[in-house]
């Protein structure tokens, strides 16, 4: 567990199940907590495997929340689930396994952190392009314009860029920032920041942000297109997943 991070081991072990990894993902990841978020626990764990061979079946998915002022929240999925996730181009679990605001890990989790990037494809930038259109829906719909909406729409345009250019997974805005250079991400940043669920502020409209959003998602559906990511994984990433699976079950036998 990194110095920075609250010391979450009682919350963790009070949940019955045997963790492969646990990272953090949300505000903290993004780069734009404020001084009330919580902190969003996300991660992979691996059910017994006399319950996945026997009549009694198992648990996919165990999400809790723990009893503090501003609650922490945990989704863990189970290992098979996380997999598929992963191979069918999730960009959540892919910055997931990749983040570097680690909890708890393991060899089986460095093992991951090594198969993970060979999975990005061009089809990884339709997570980035869909979700960014979802979340700029809801900021029209909502009569509060949150900034932390605002956020995570150019969050994850740019990481989307970012990820097409280079391939490689980087979620905080400000470190992608530092490239883009977008005059309004400090300032967002800044509001979110001083207050969790703050509304814009400022002399900038709706109307601004929409035009920087459709700059942006303009550049990720060009880049799209000249991306230098493969069509596909490679043919030996099935396998090589699949046989981590077998191990880690029999491990867990």
């Amino acid at each position: 567990m990194t110095d920075e991070l609250p010391d979450f081991l009682p919350f963790l072990n009070s949940i019955d199940c045997s963790r492969v990894f646990v990272t953090i993902s949300g505000a903290h990841l993004y780069g734009f907590p404020s001084a009330d978020s919580d902190y969003d626990l996300r991660g992979c764990f691996v059910a017994p495997t006399r319950r996945v061979l026997g009549l009694g079946g198992y648990a996919e998915t165990i999400e809790r929340m723990d009893d503090s002022p501003n609650p922490n929240d945990i989704v863990l999925h189970e290992a098979k689930k996380y997999v598929s996730l992963l191979l069918k181009n999730n960009g959540y679990v892919l910055e997931q396994i990749m983040s570097r605001l680690i909890v708890e890990t393991s060899p089986w989790h460095e093992e991951l952190k090594a198969i993970a990037p060979r999975c990005v494809n061009v089809l990884s930038l339709n997570h980035y392009i869909g979700f960014s259109h979802q979340q700029m829906a809801l900021m029209r719909r909502r009569p509060d314009k949150q900034v932390k909406i605002l956020l995570y729409i150019f969050r994850v345009l740019m990481t989307g860029i970012h990820l097409a250019k280079t391939g490689d997974v980087e979620p905080n805005v400000v470190t992608l920032n530092e490239t883009f250079r977008l005059p309004f991400i400090d300032e967002l940043v800044a509001q979110k920041v001083r207050q969790e669920h703050g509304v814009l502020t400022g002399d900038r409209p709706l109307s601004y942000f929409q035009g920087q959003y459709d700059d942006l998602l303009r550049q990720l559906e060009e880049c799209r297109g000249q991306t230098s990511l493969p069509i596909a994984p490679p043919e030996t990433i099935v396998g090589e997943l699949d046989d981590w699976l077998v191990r880690l079950r029999l491990a867990a036998a």
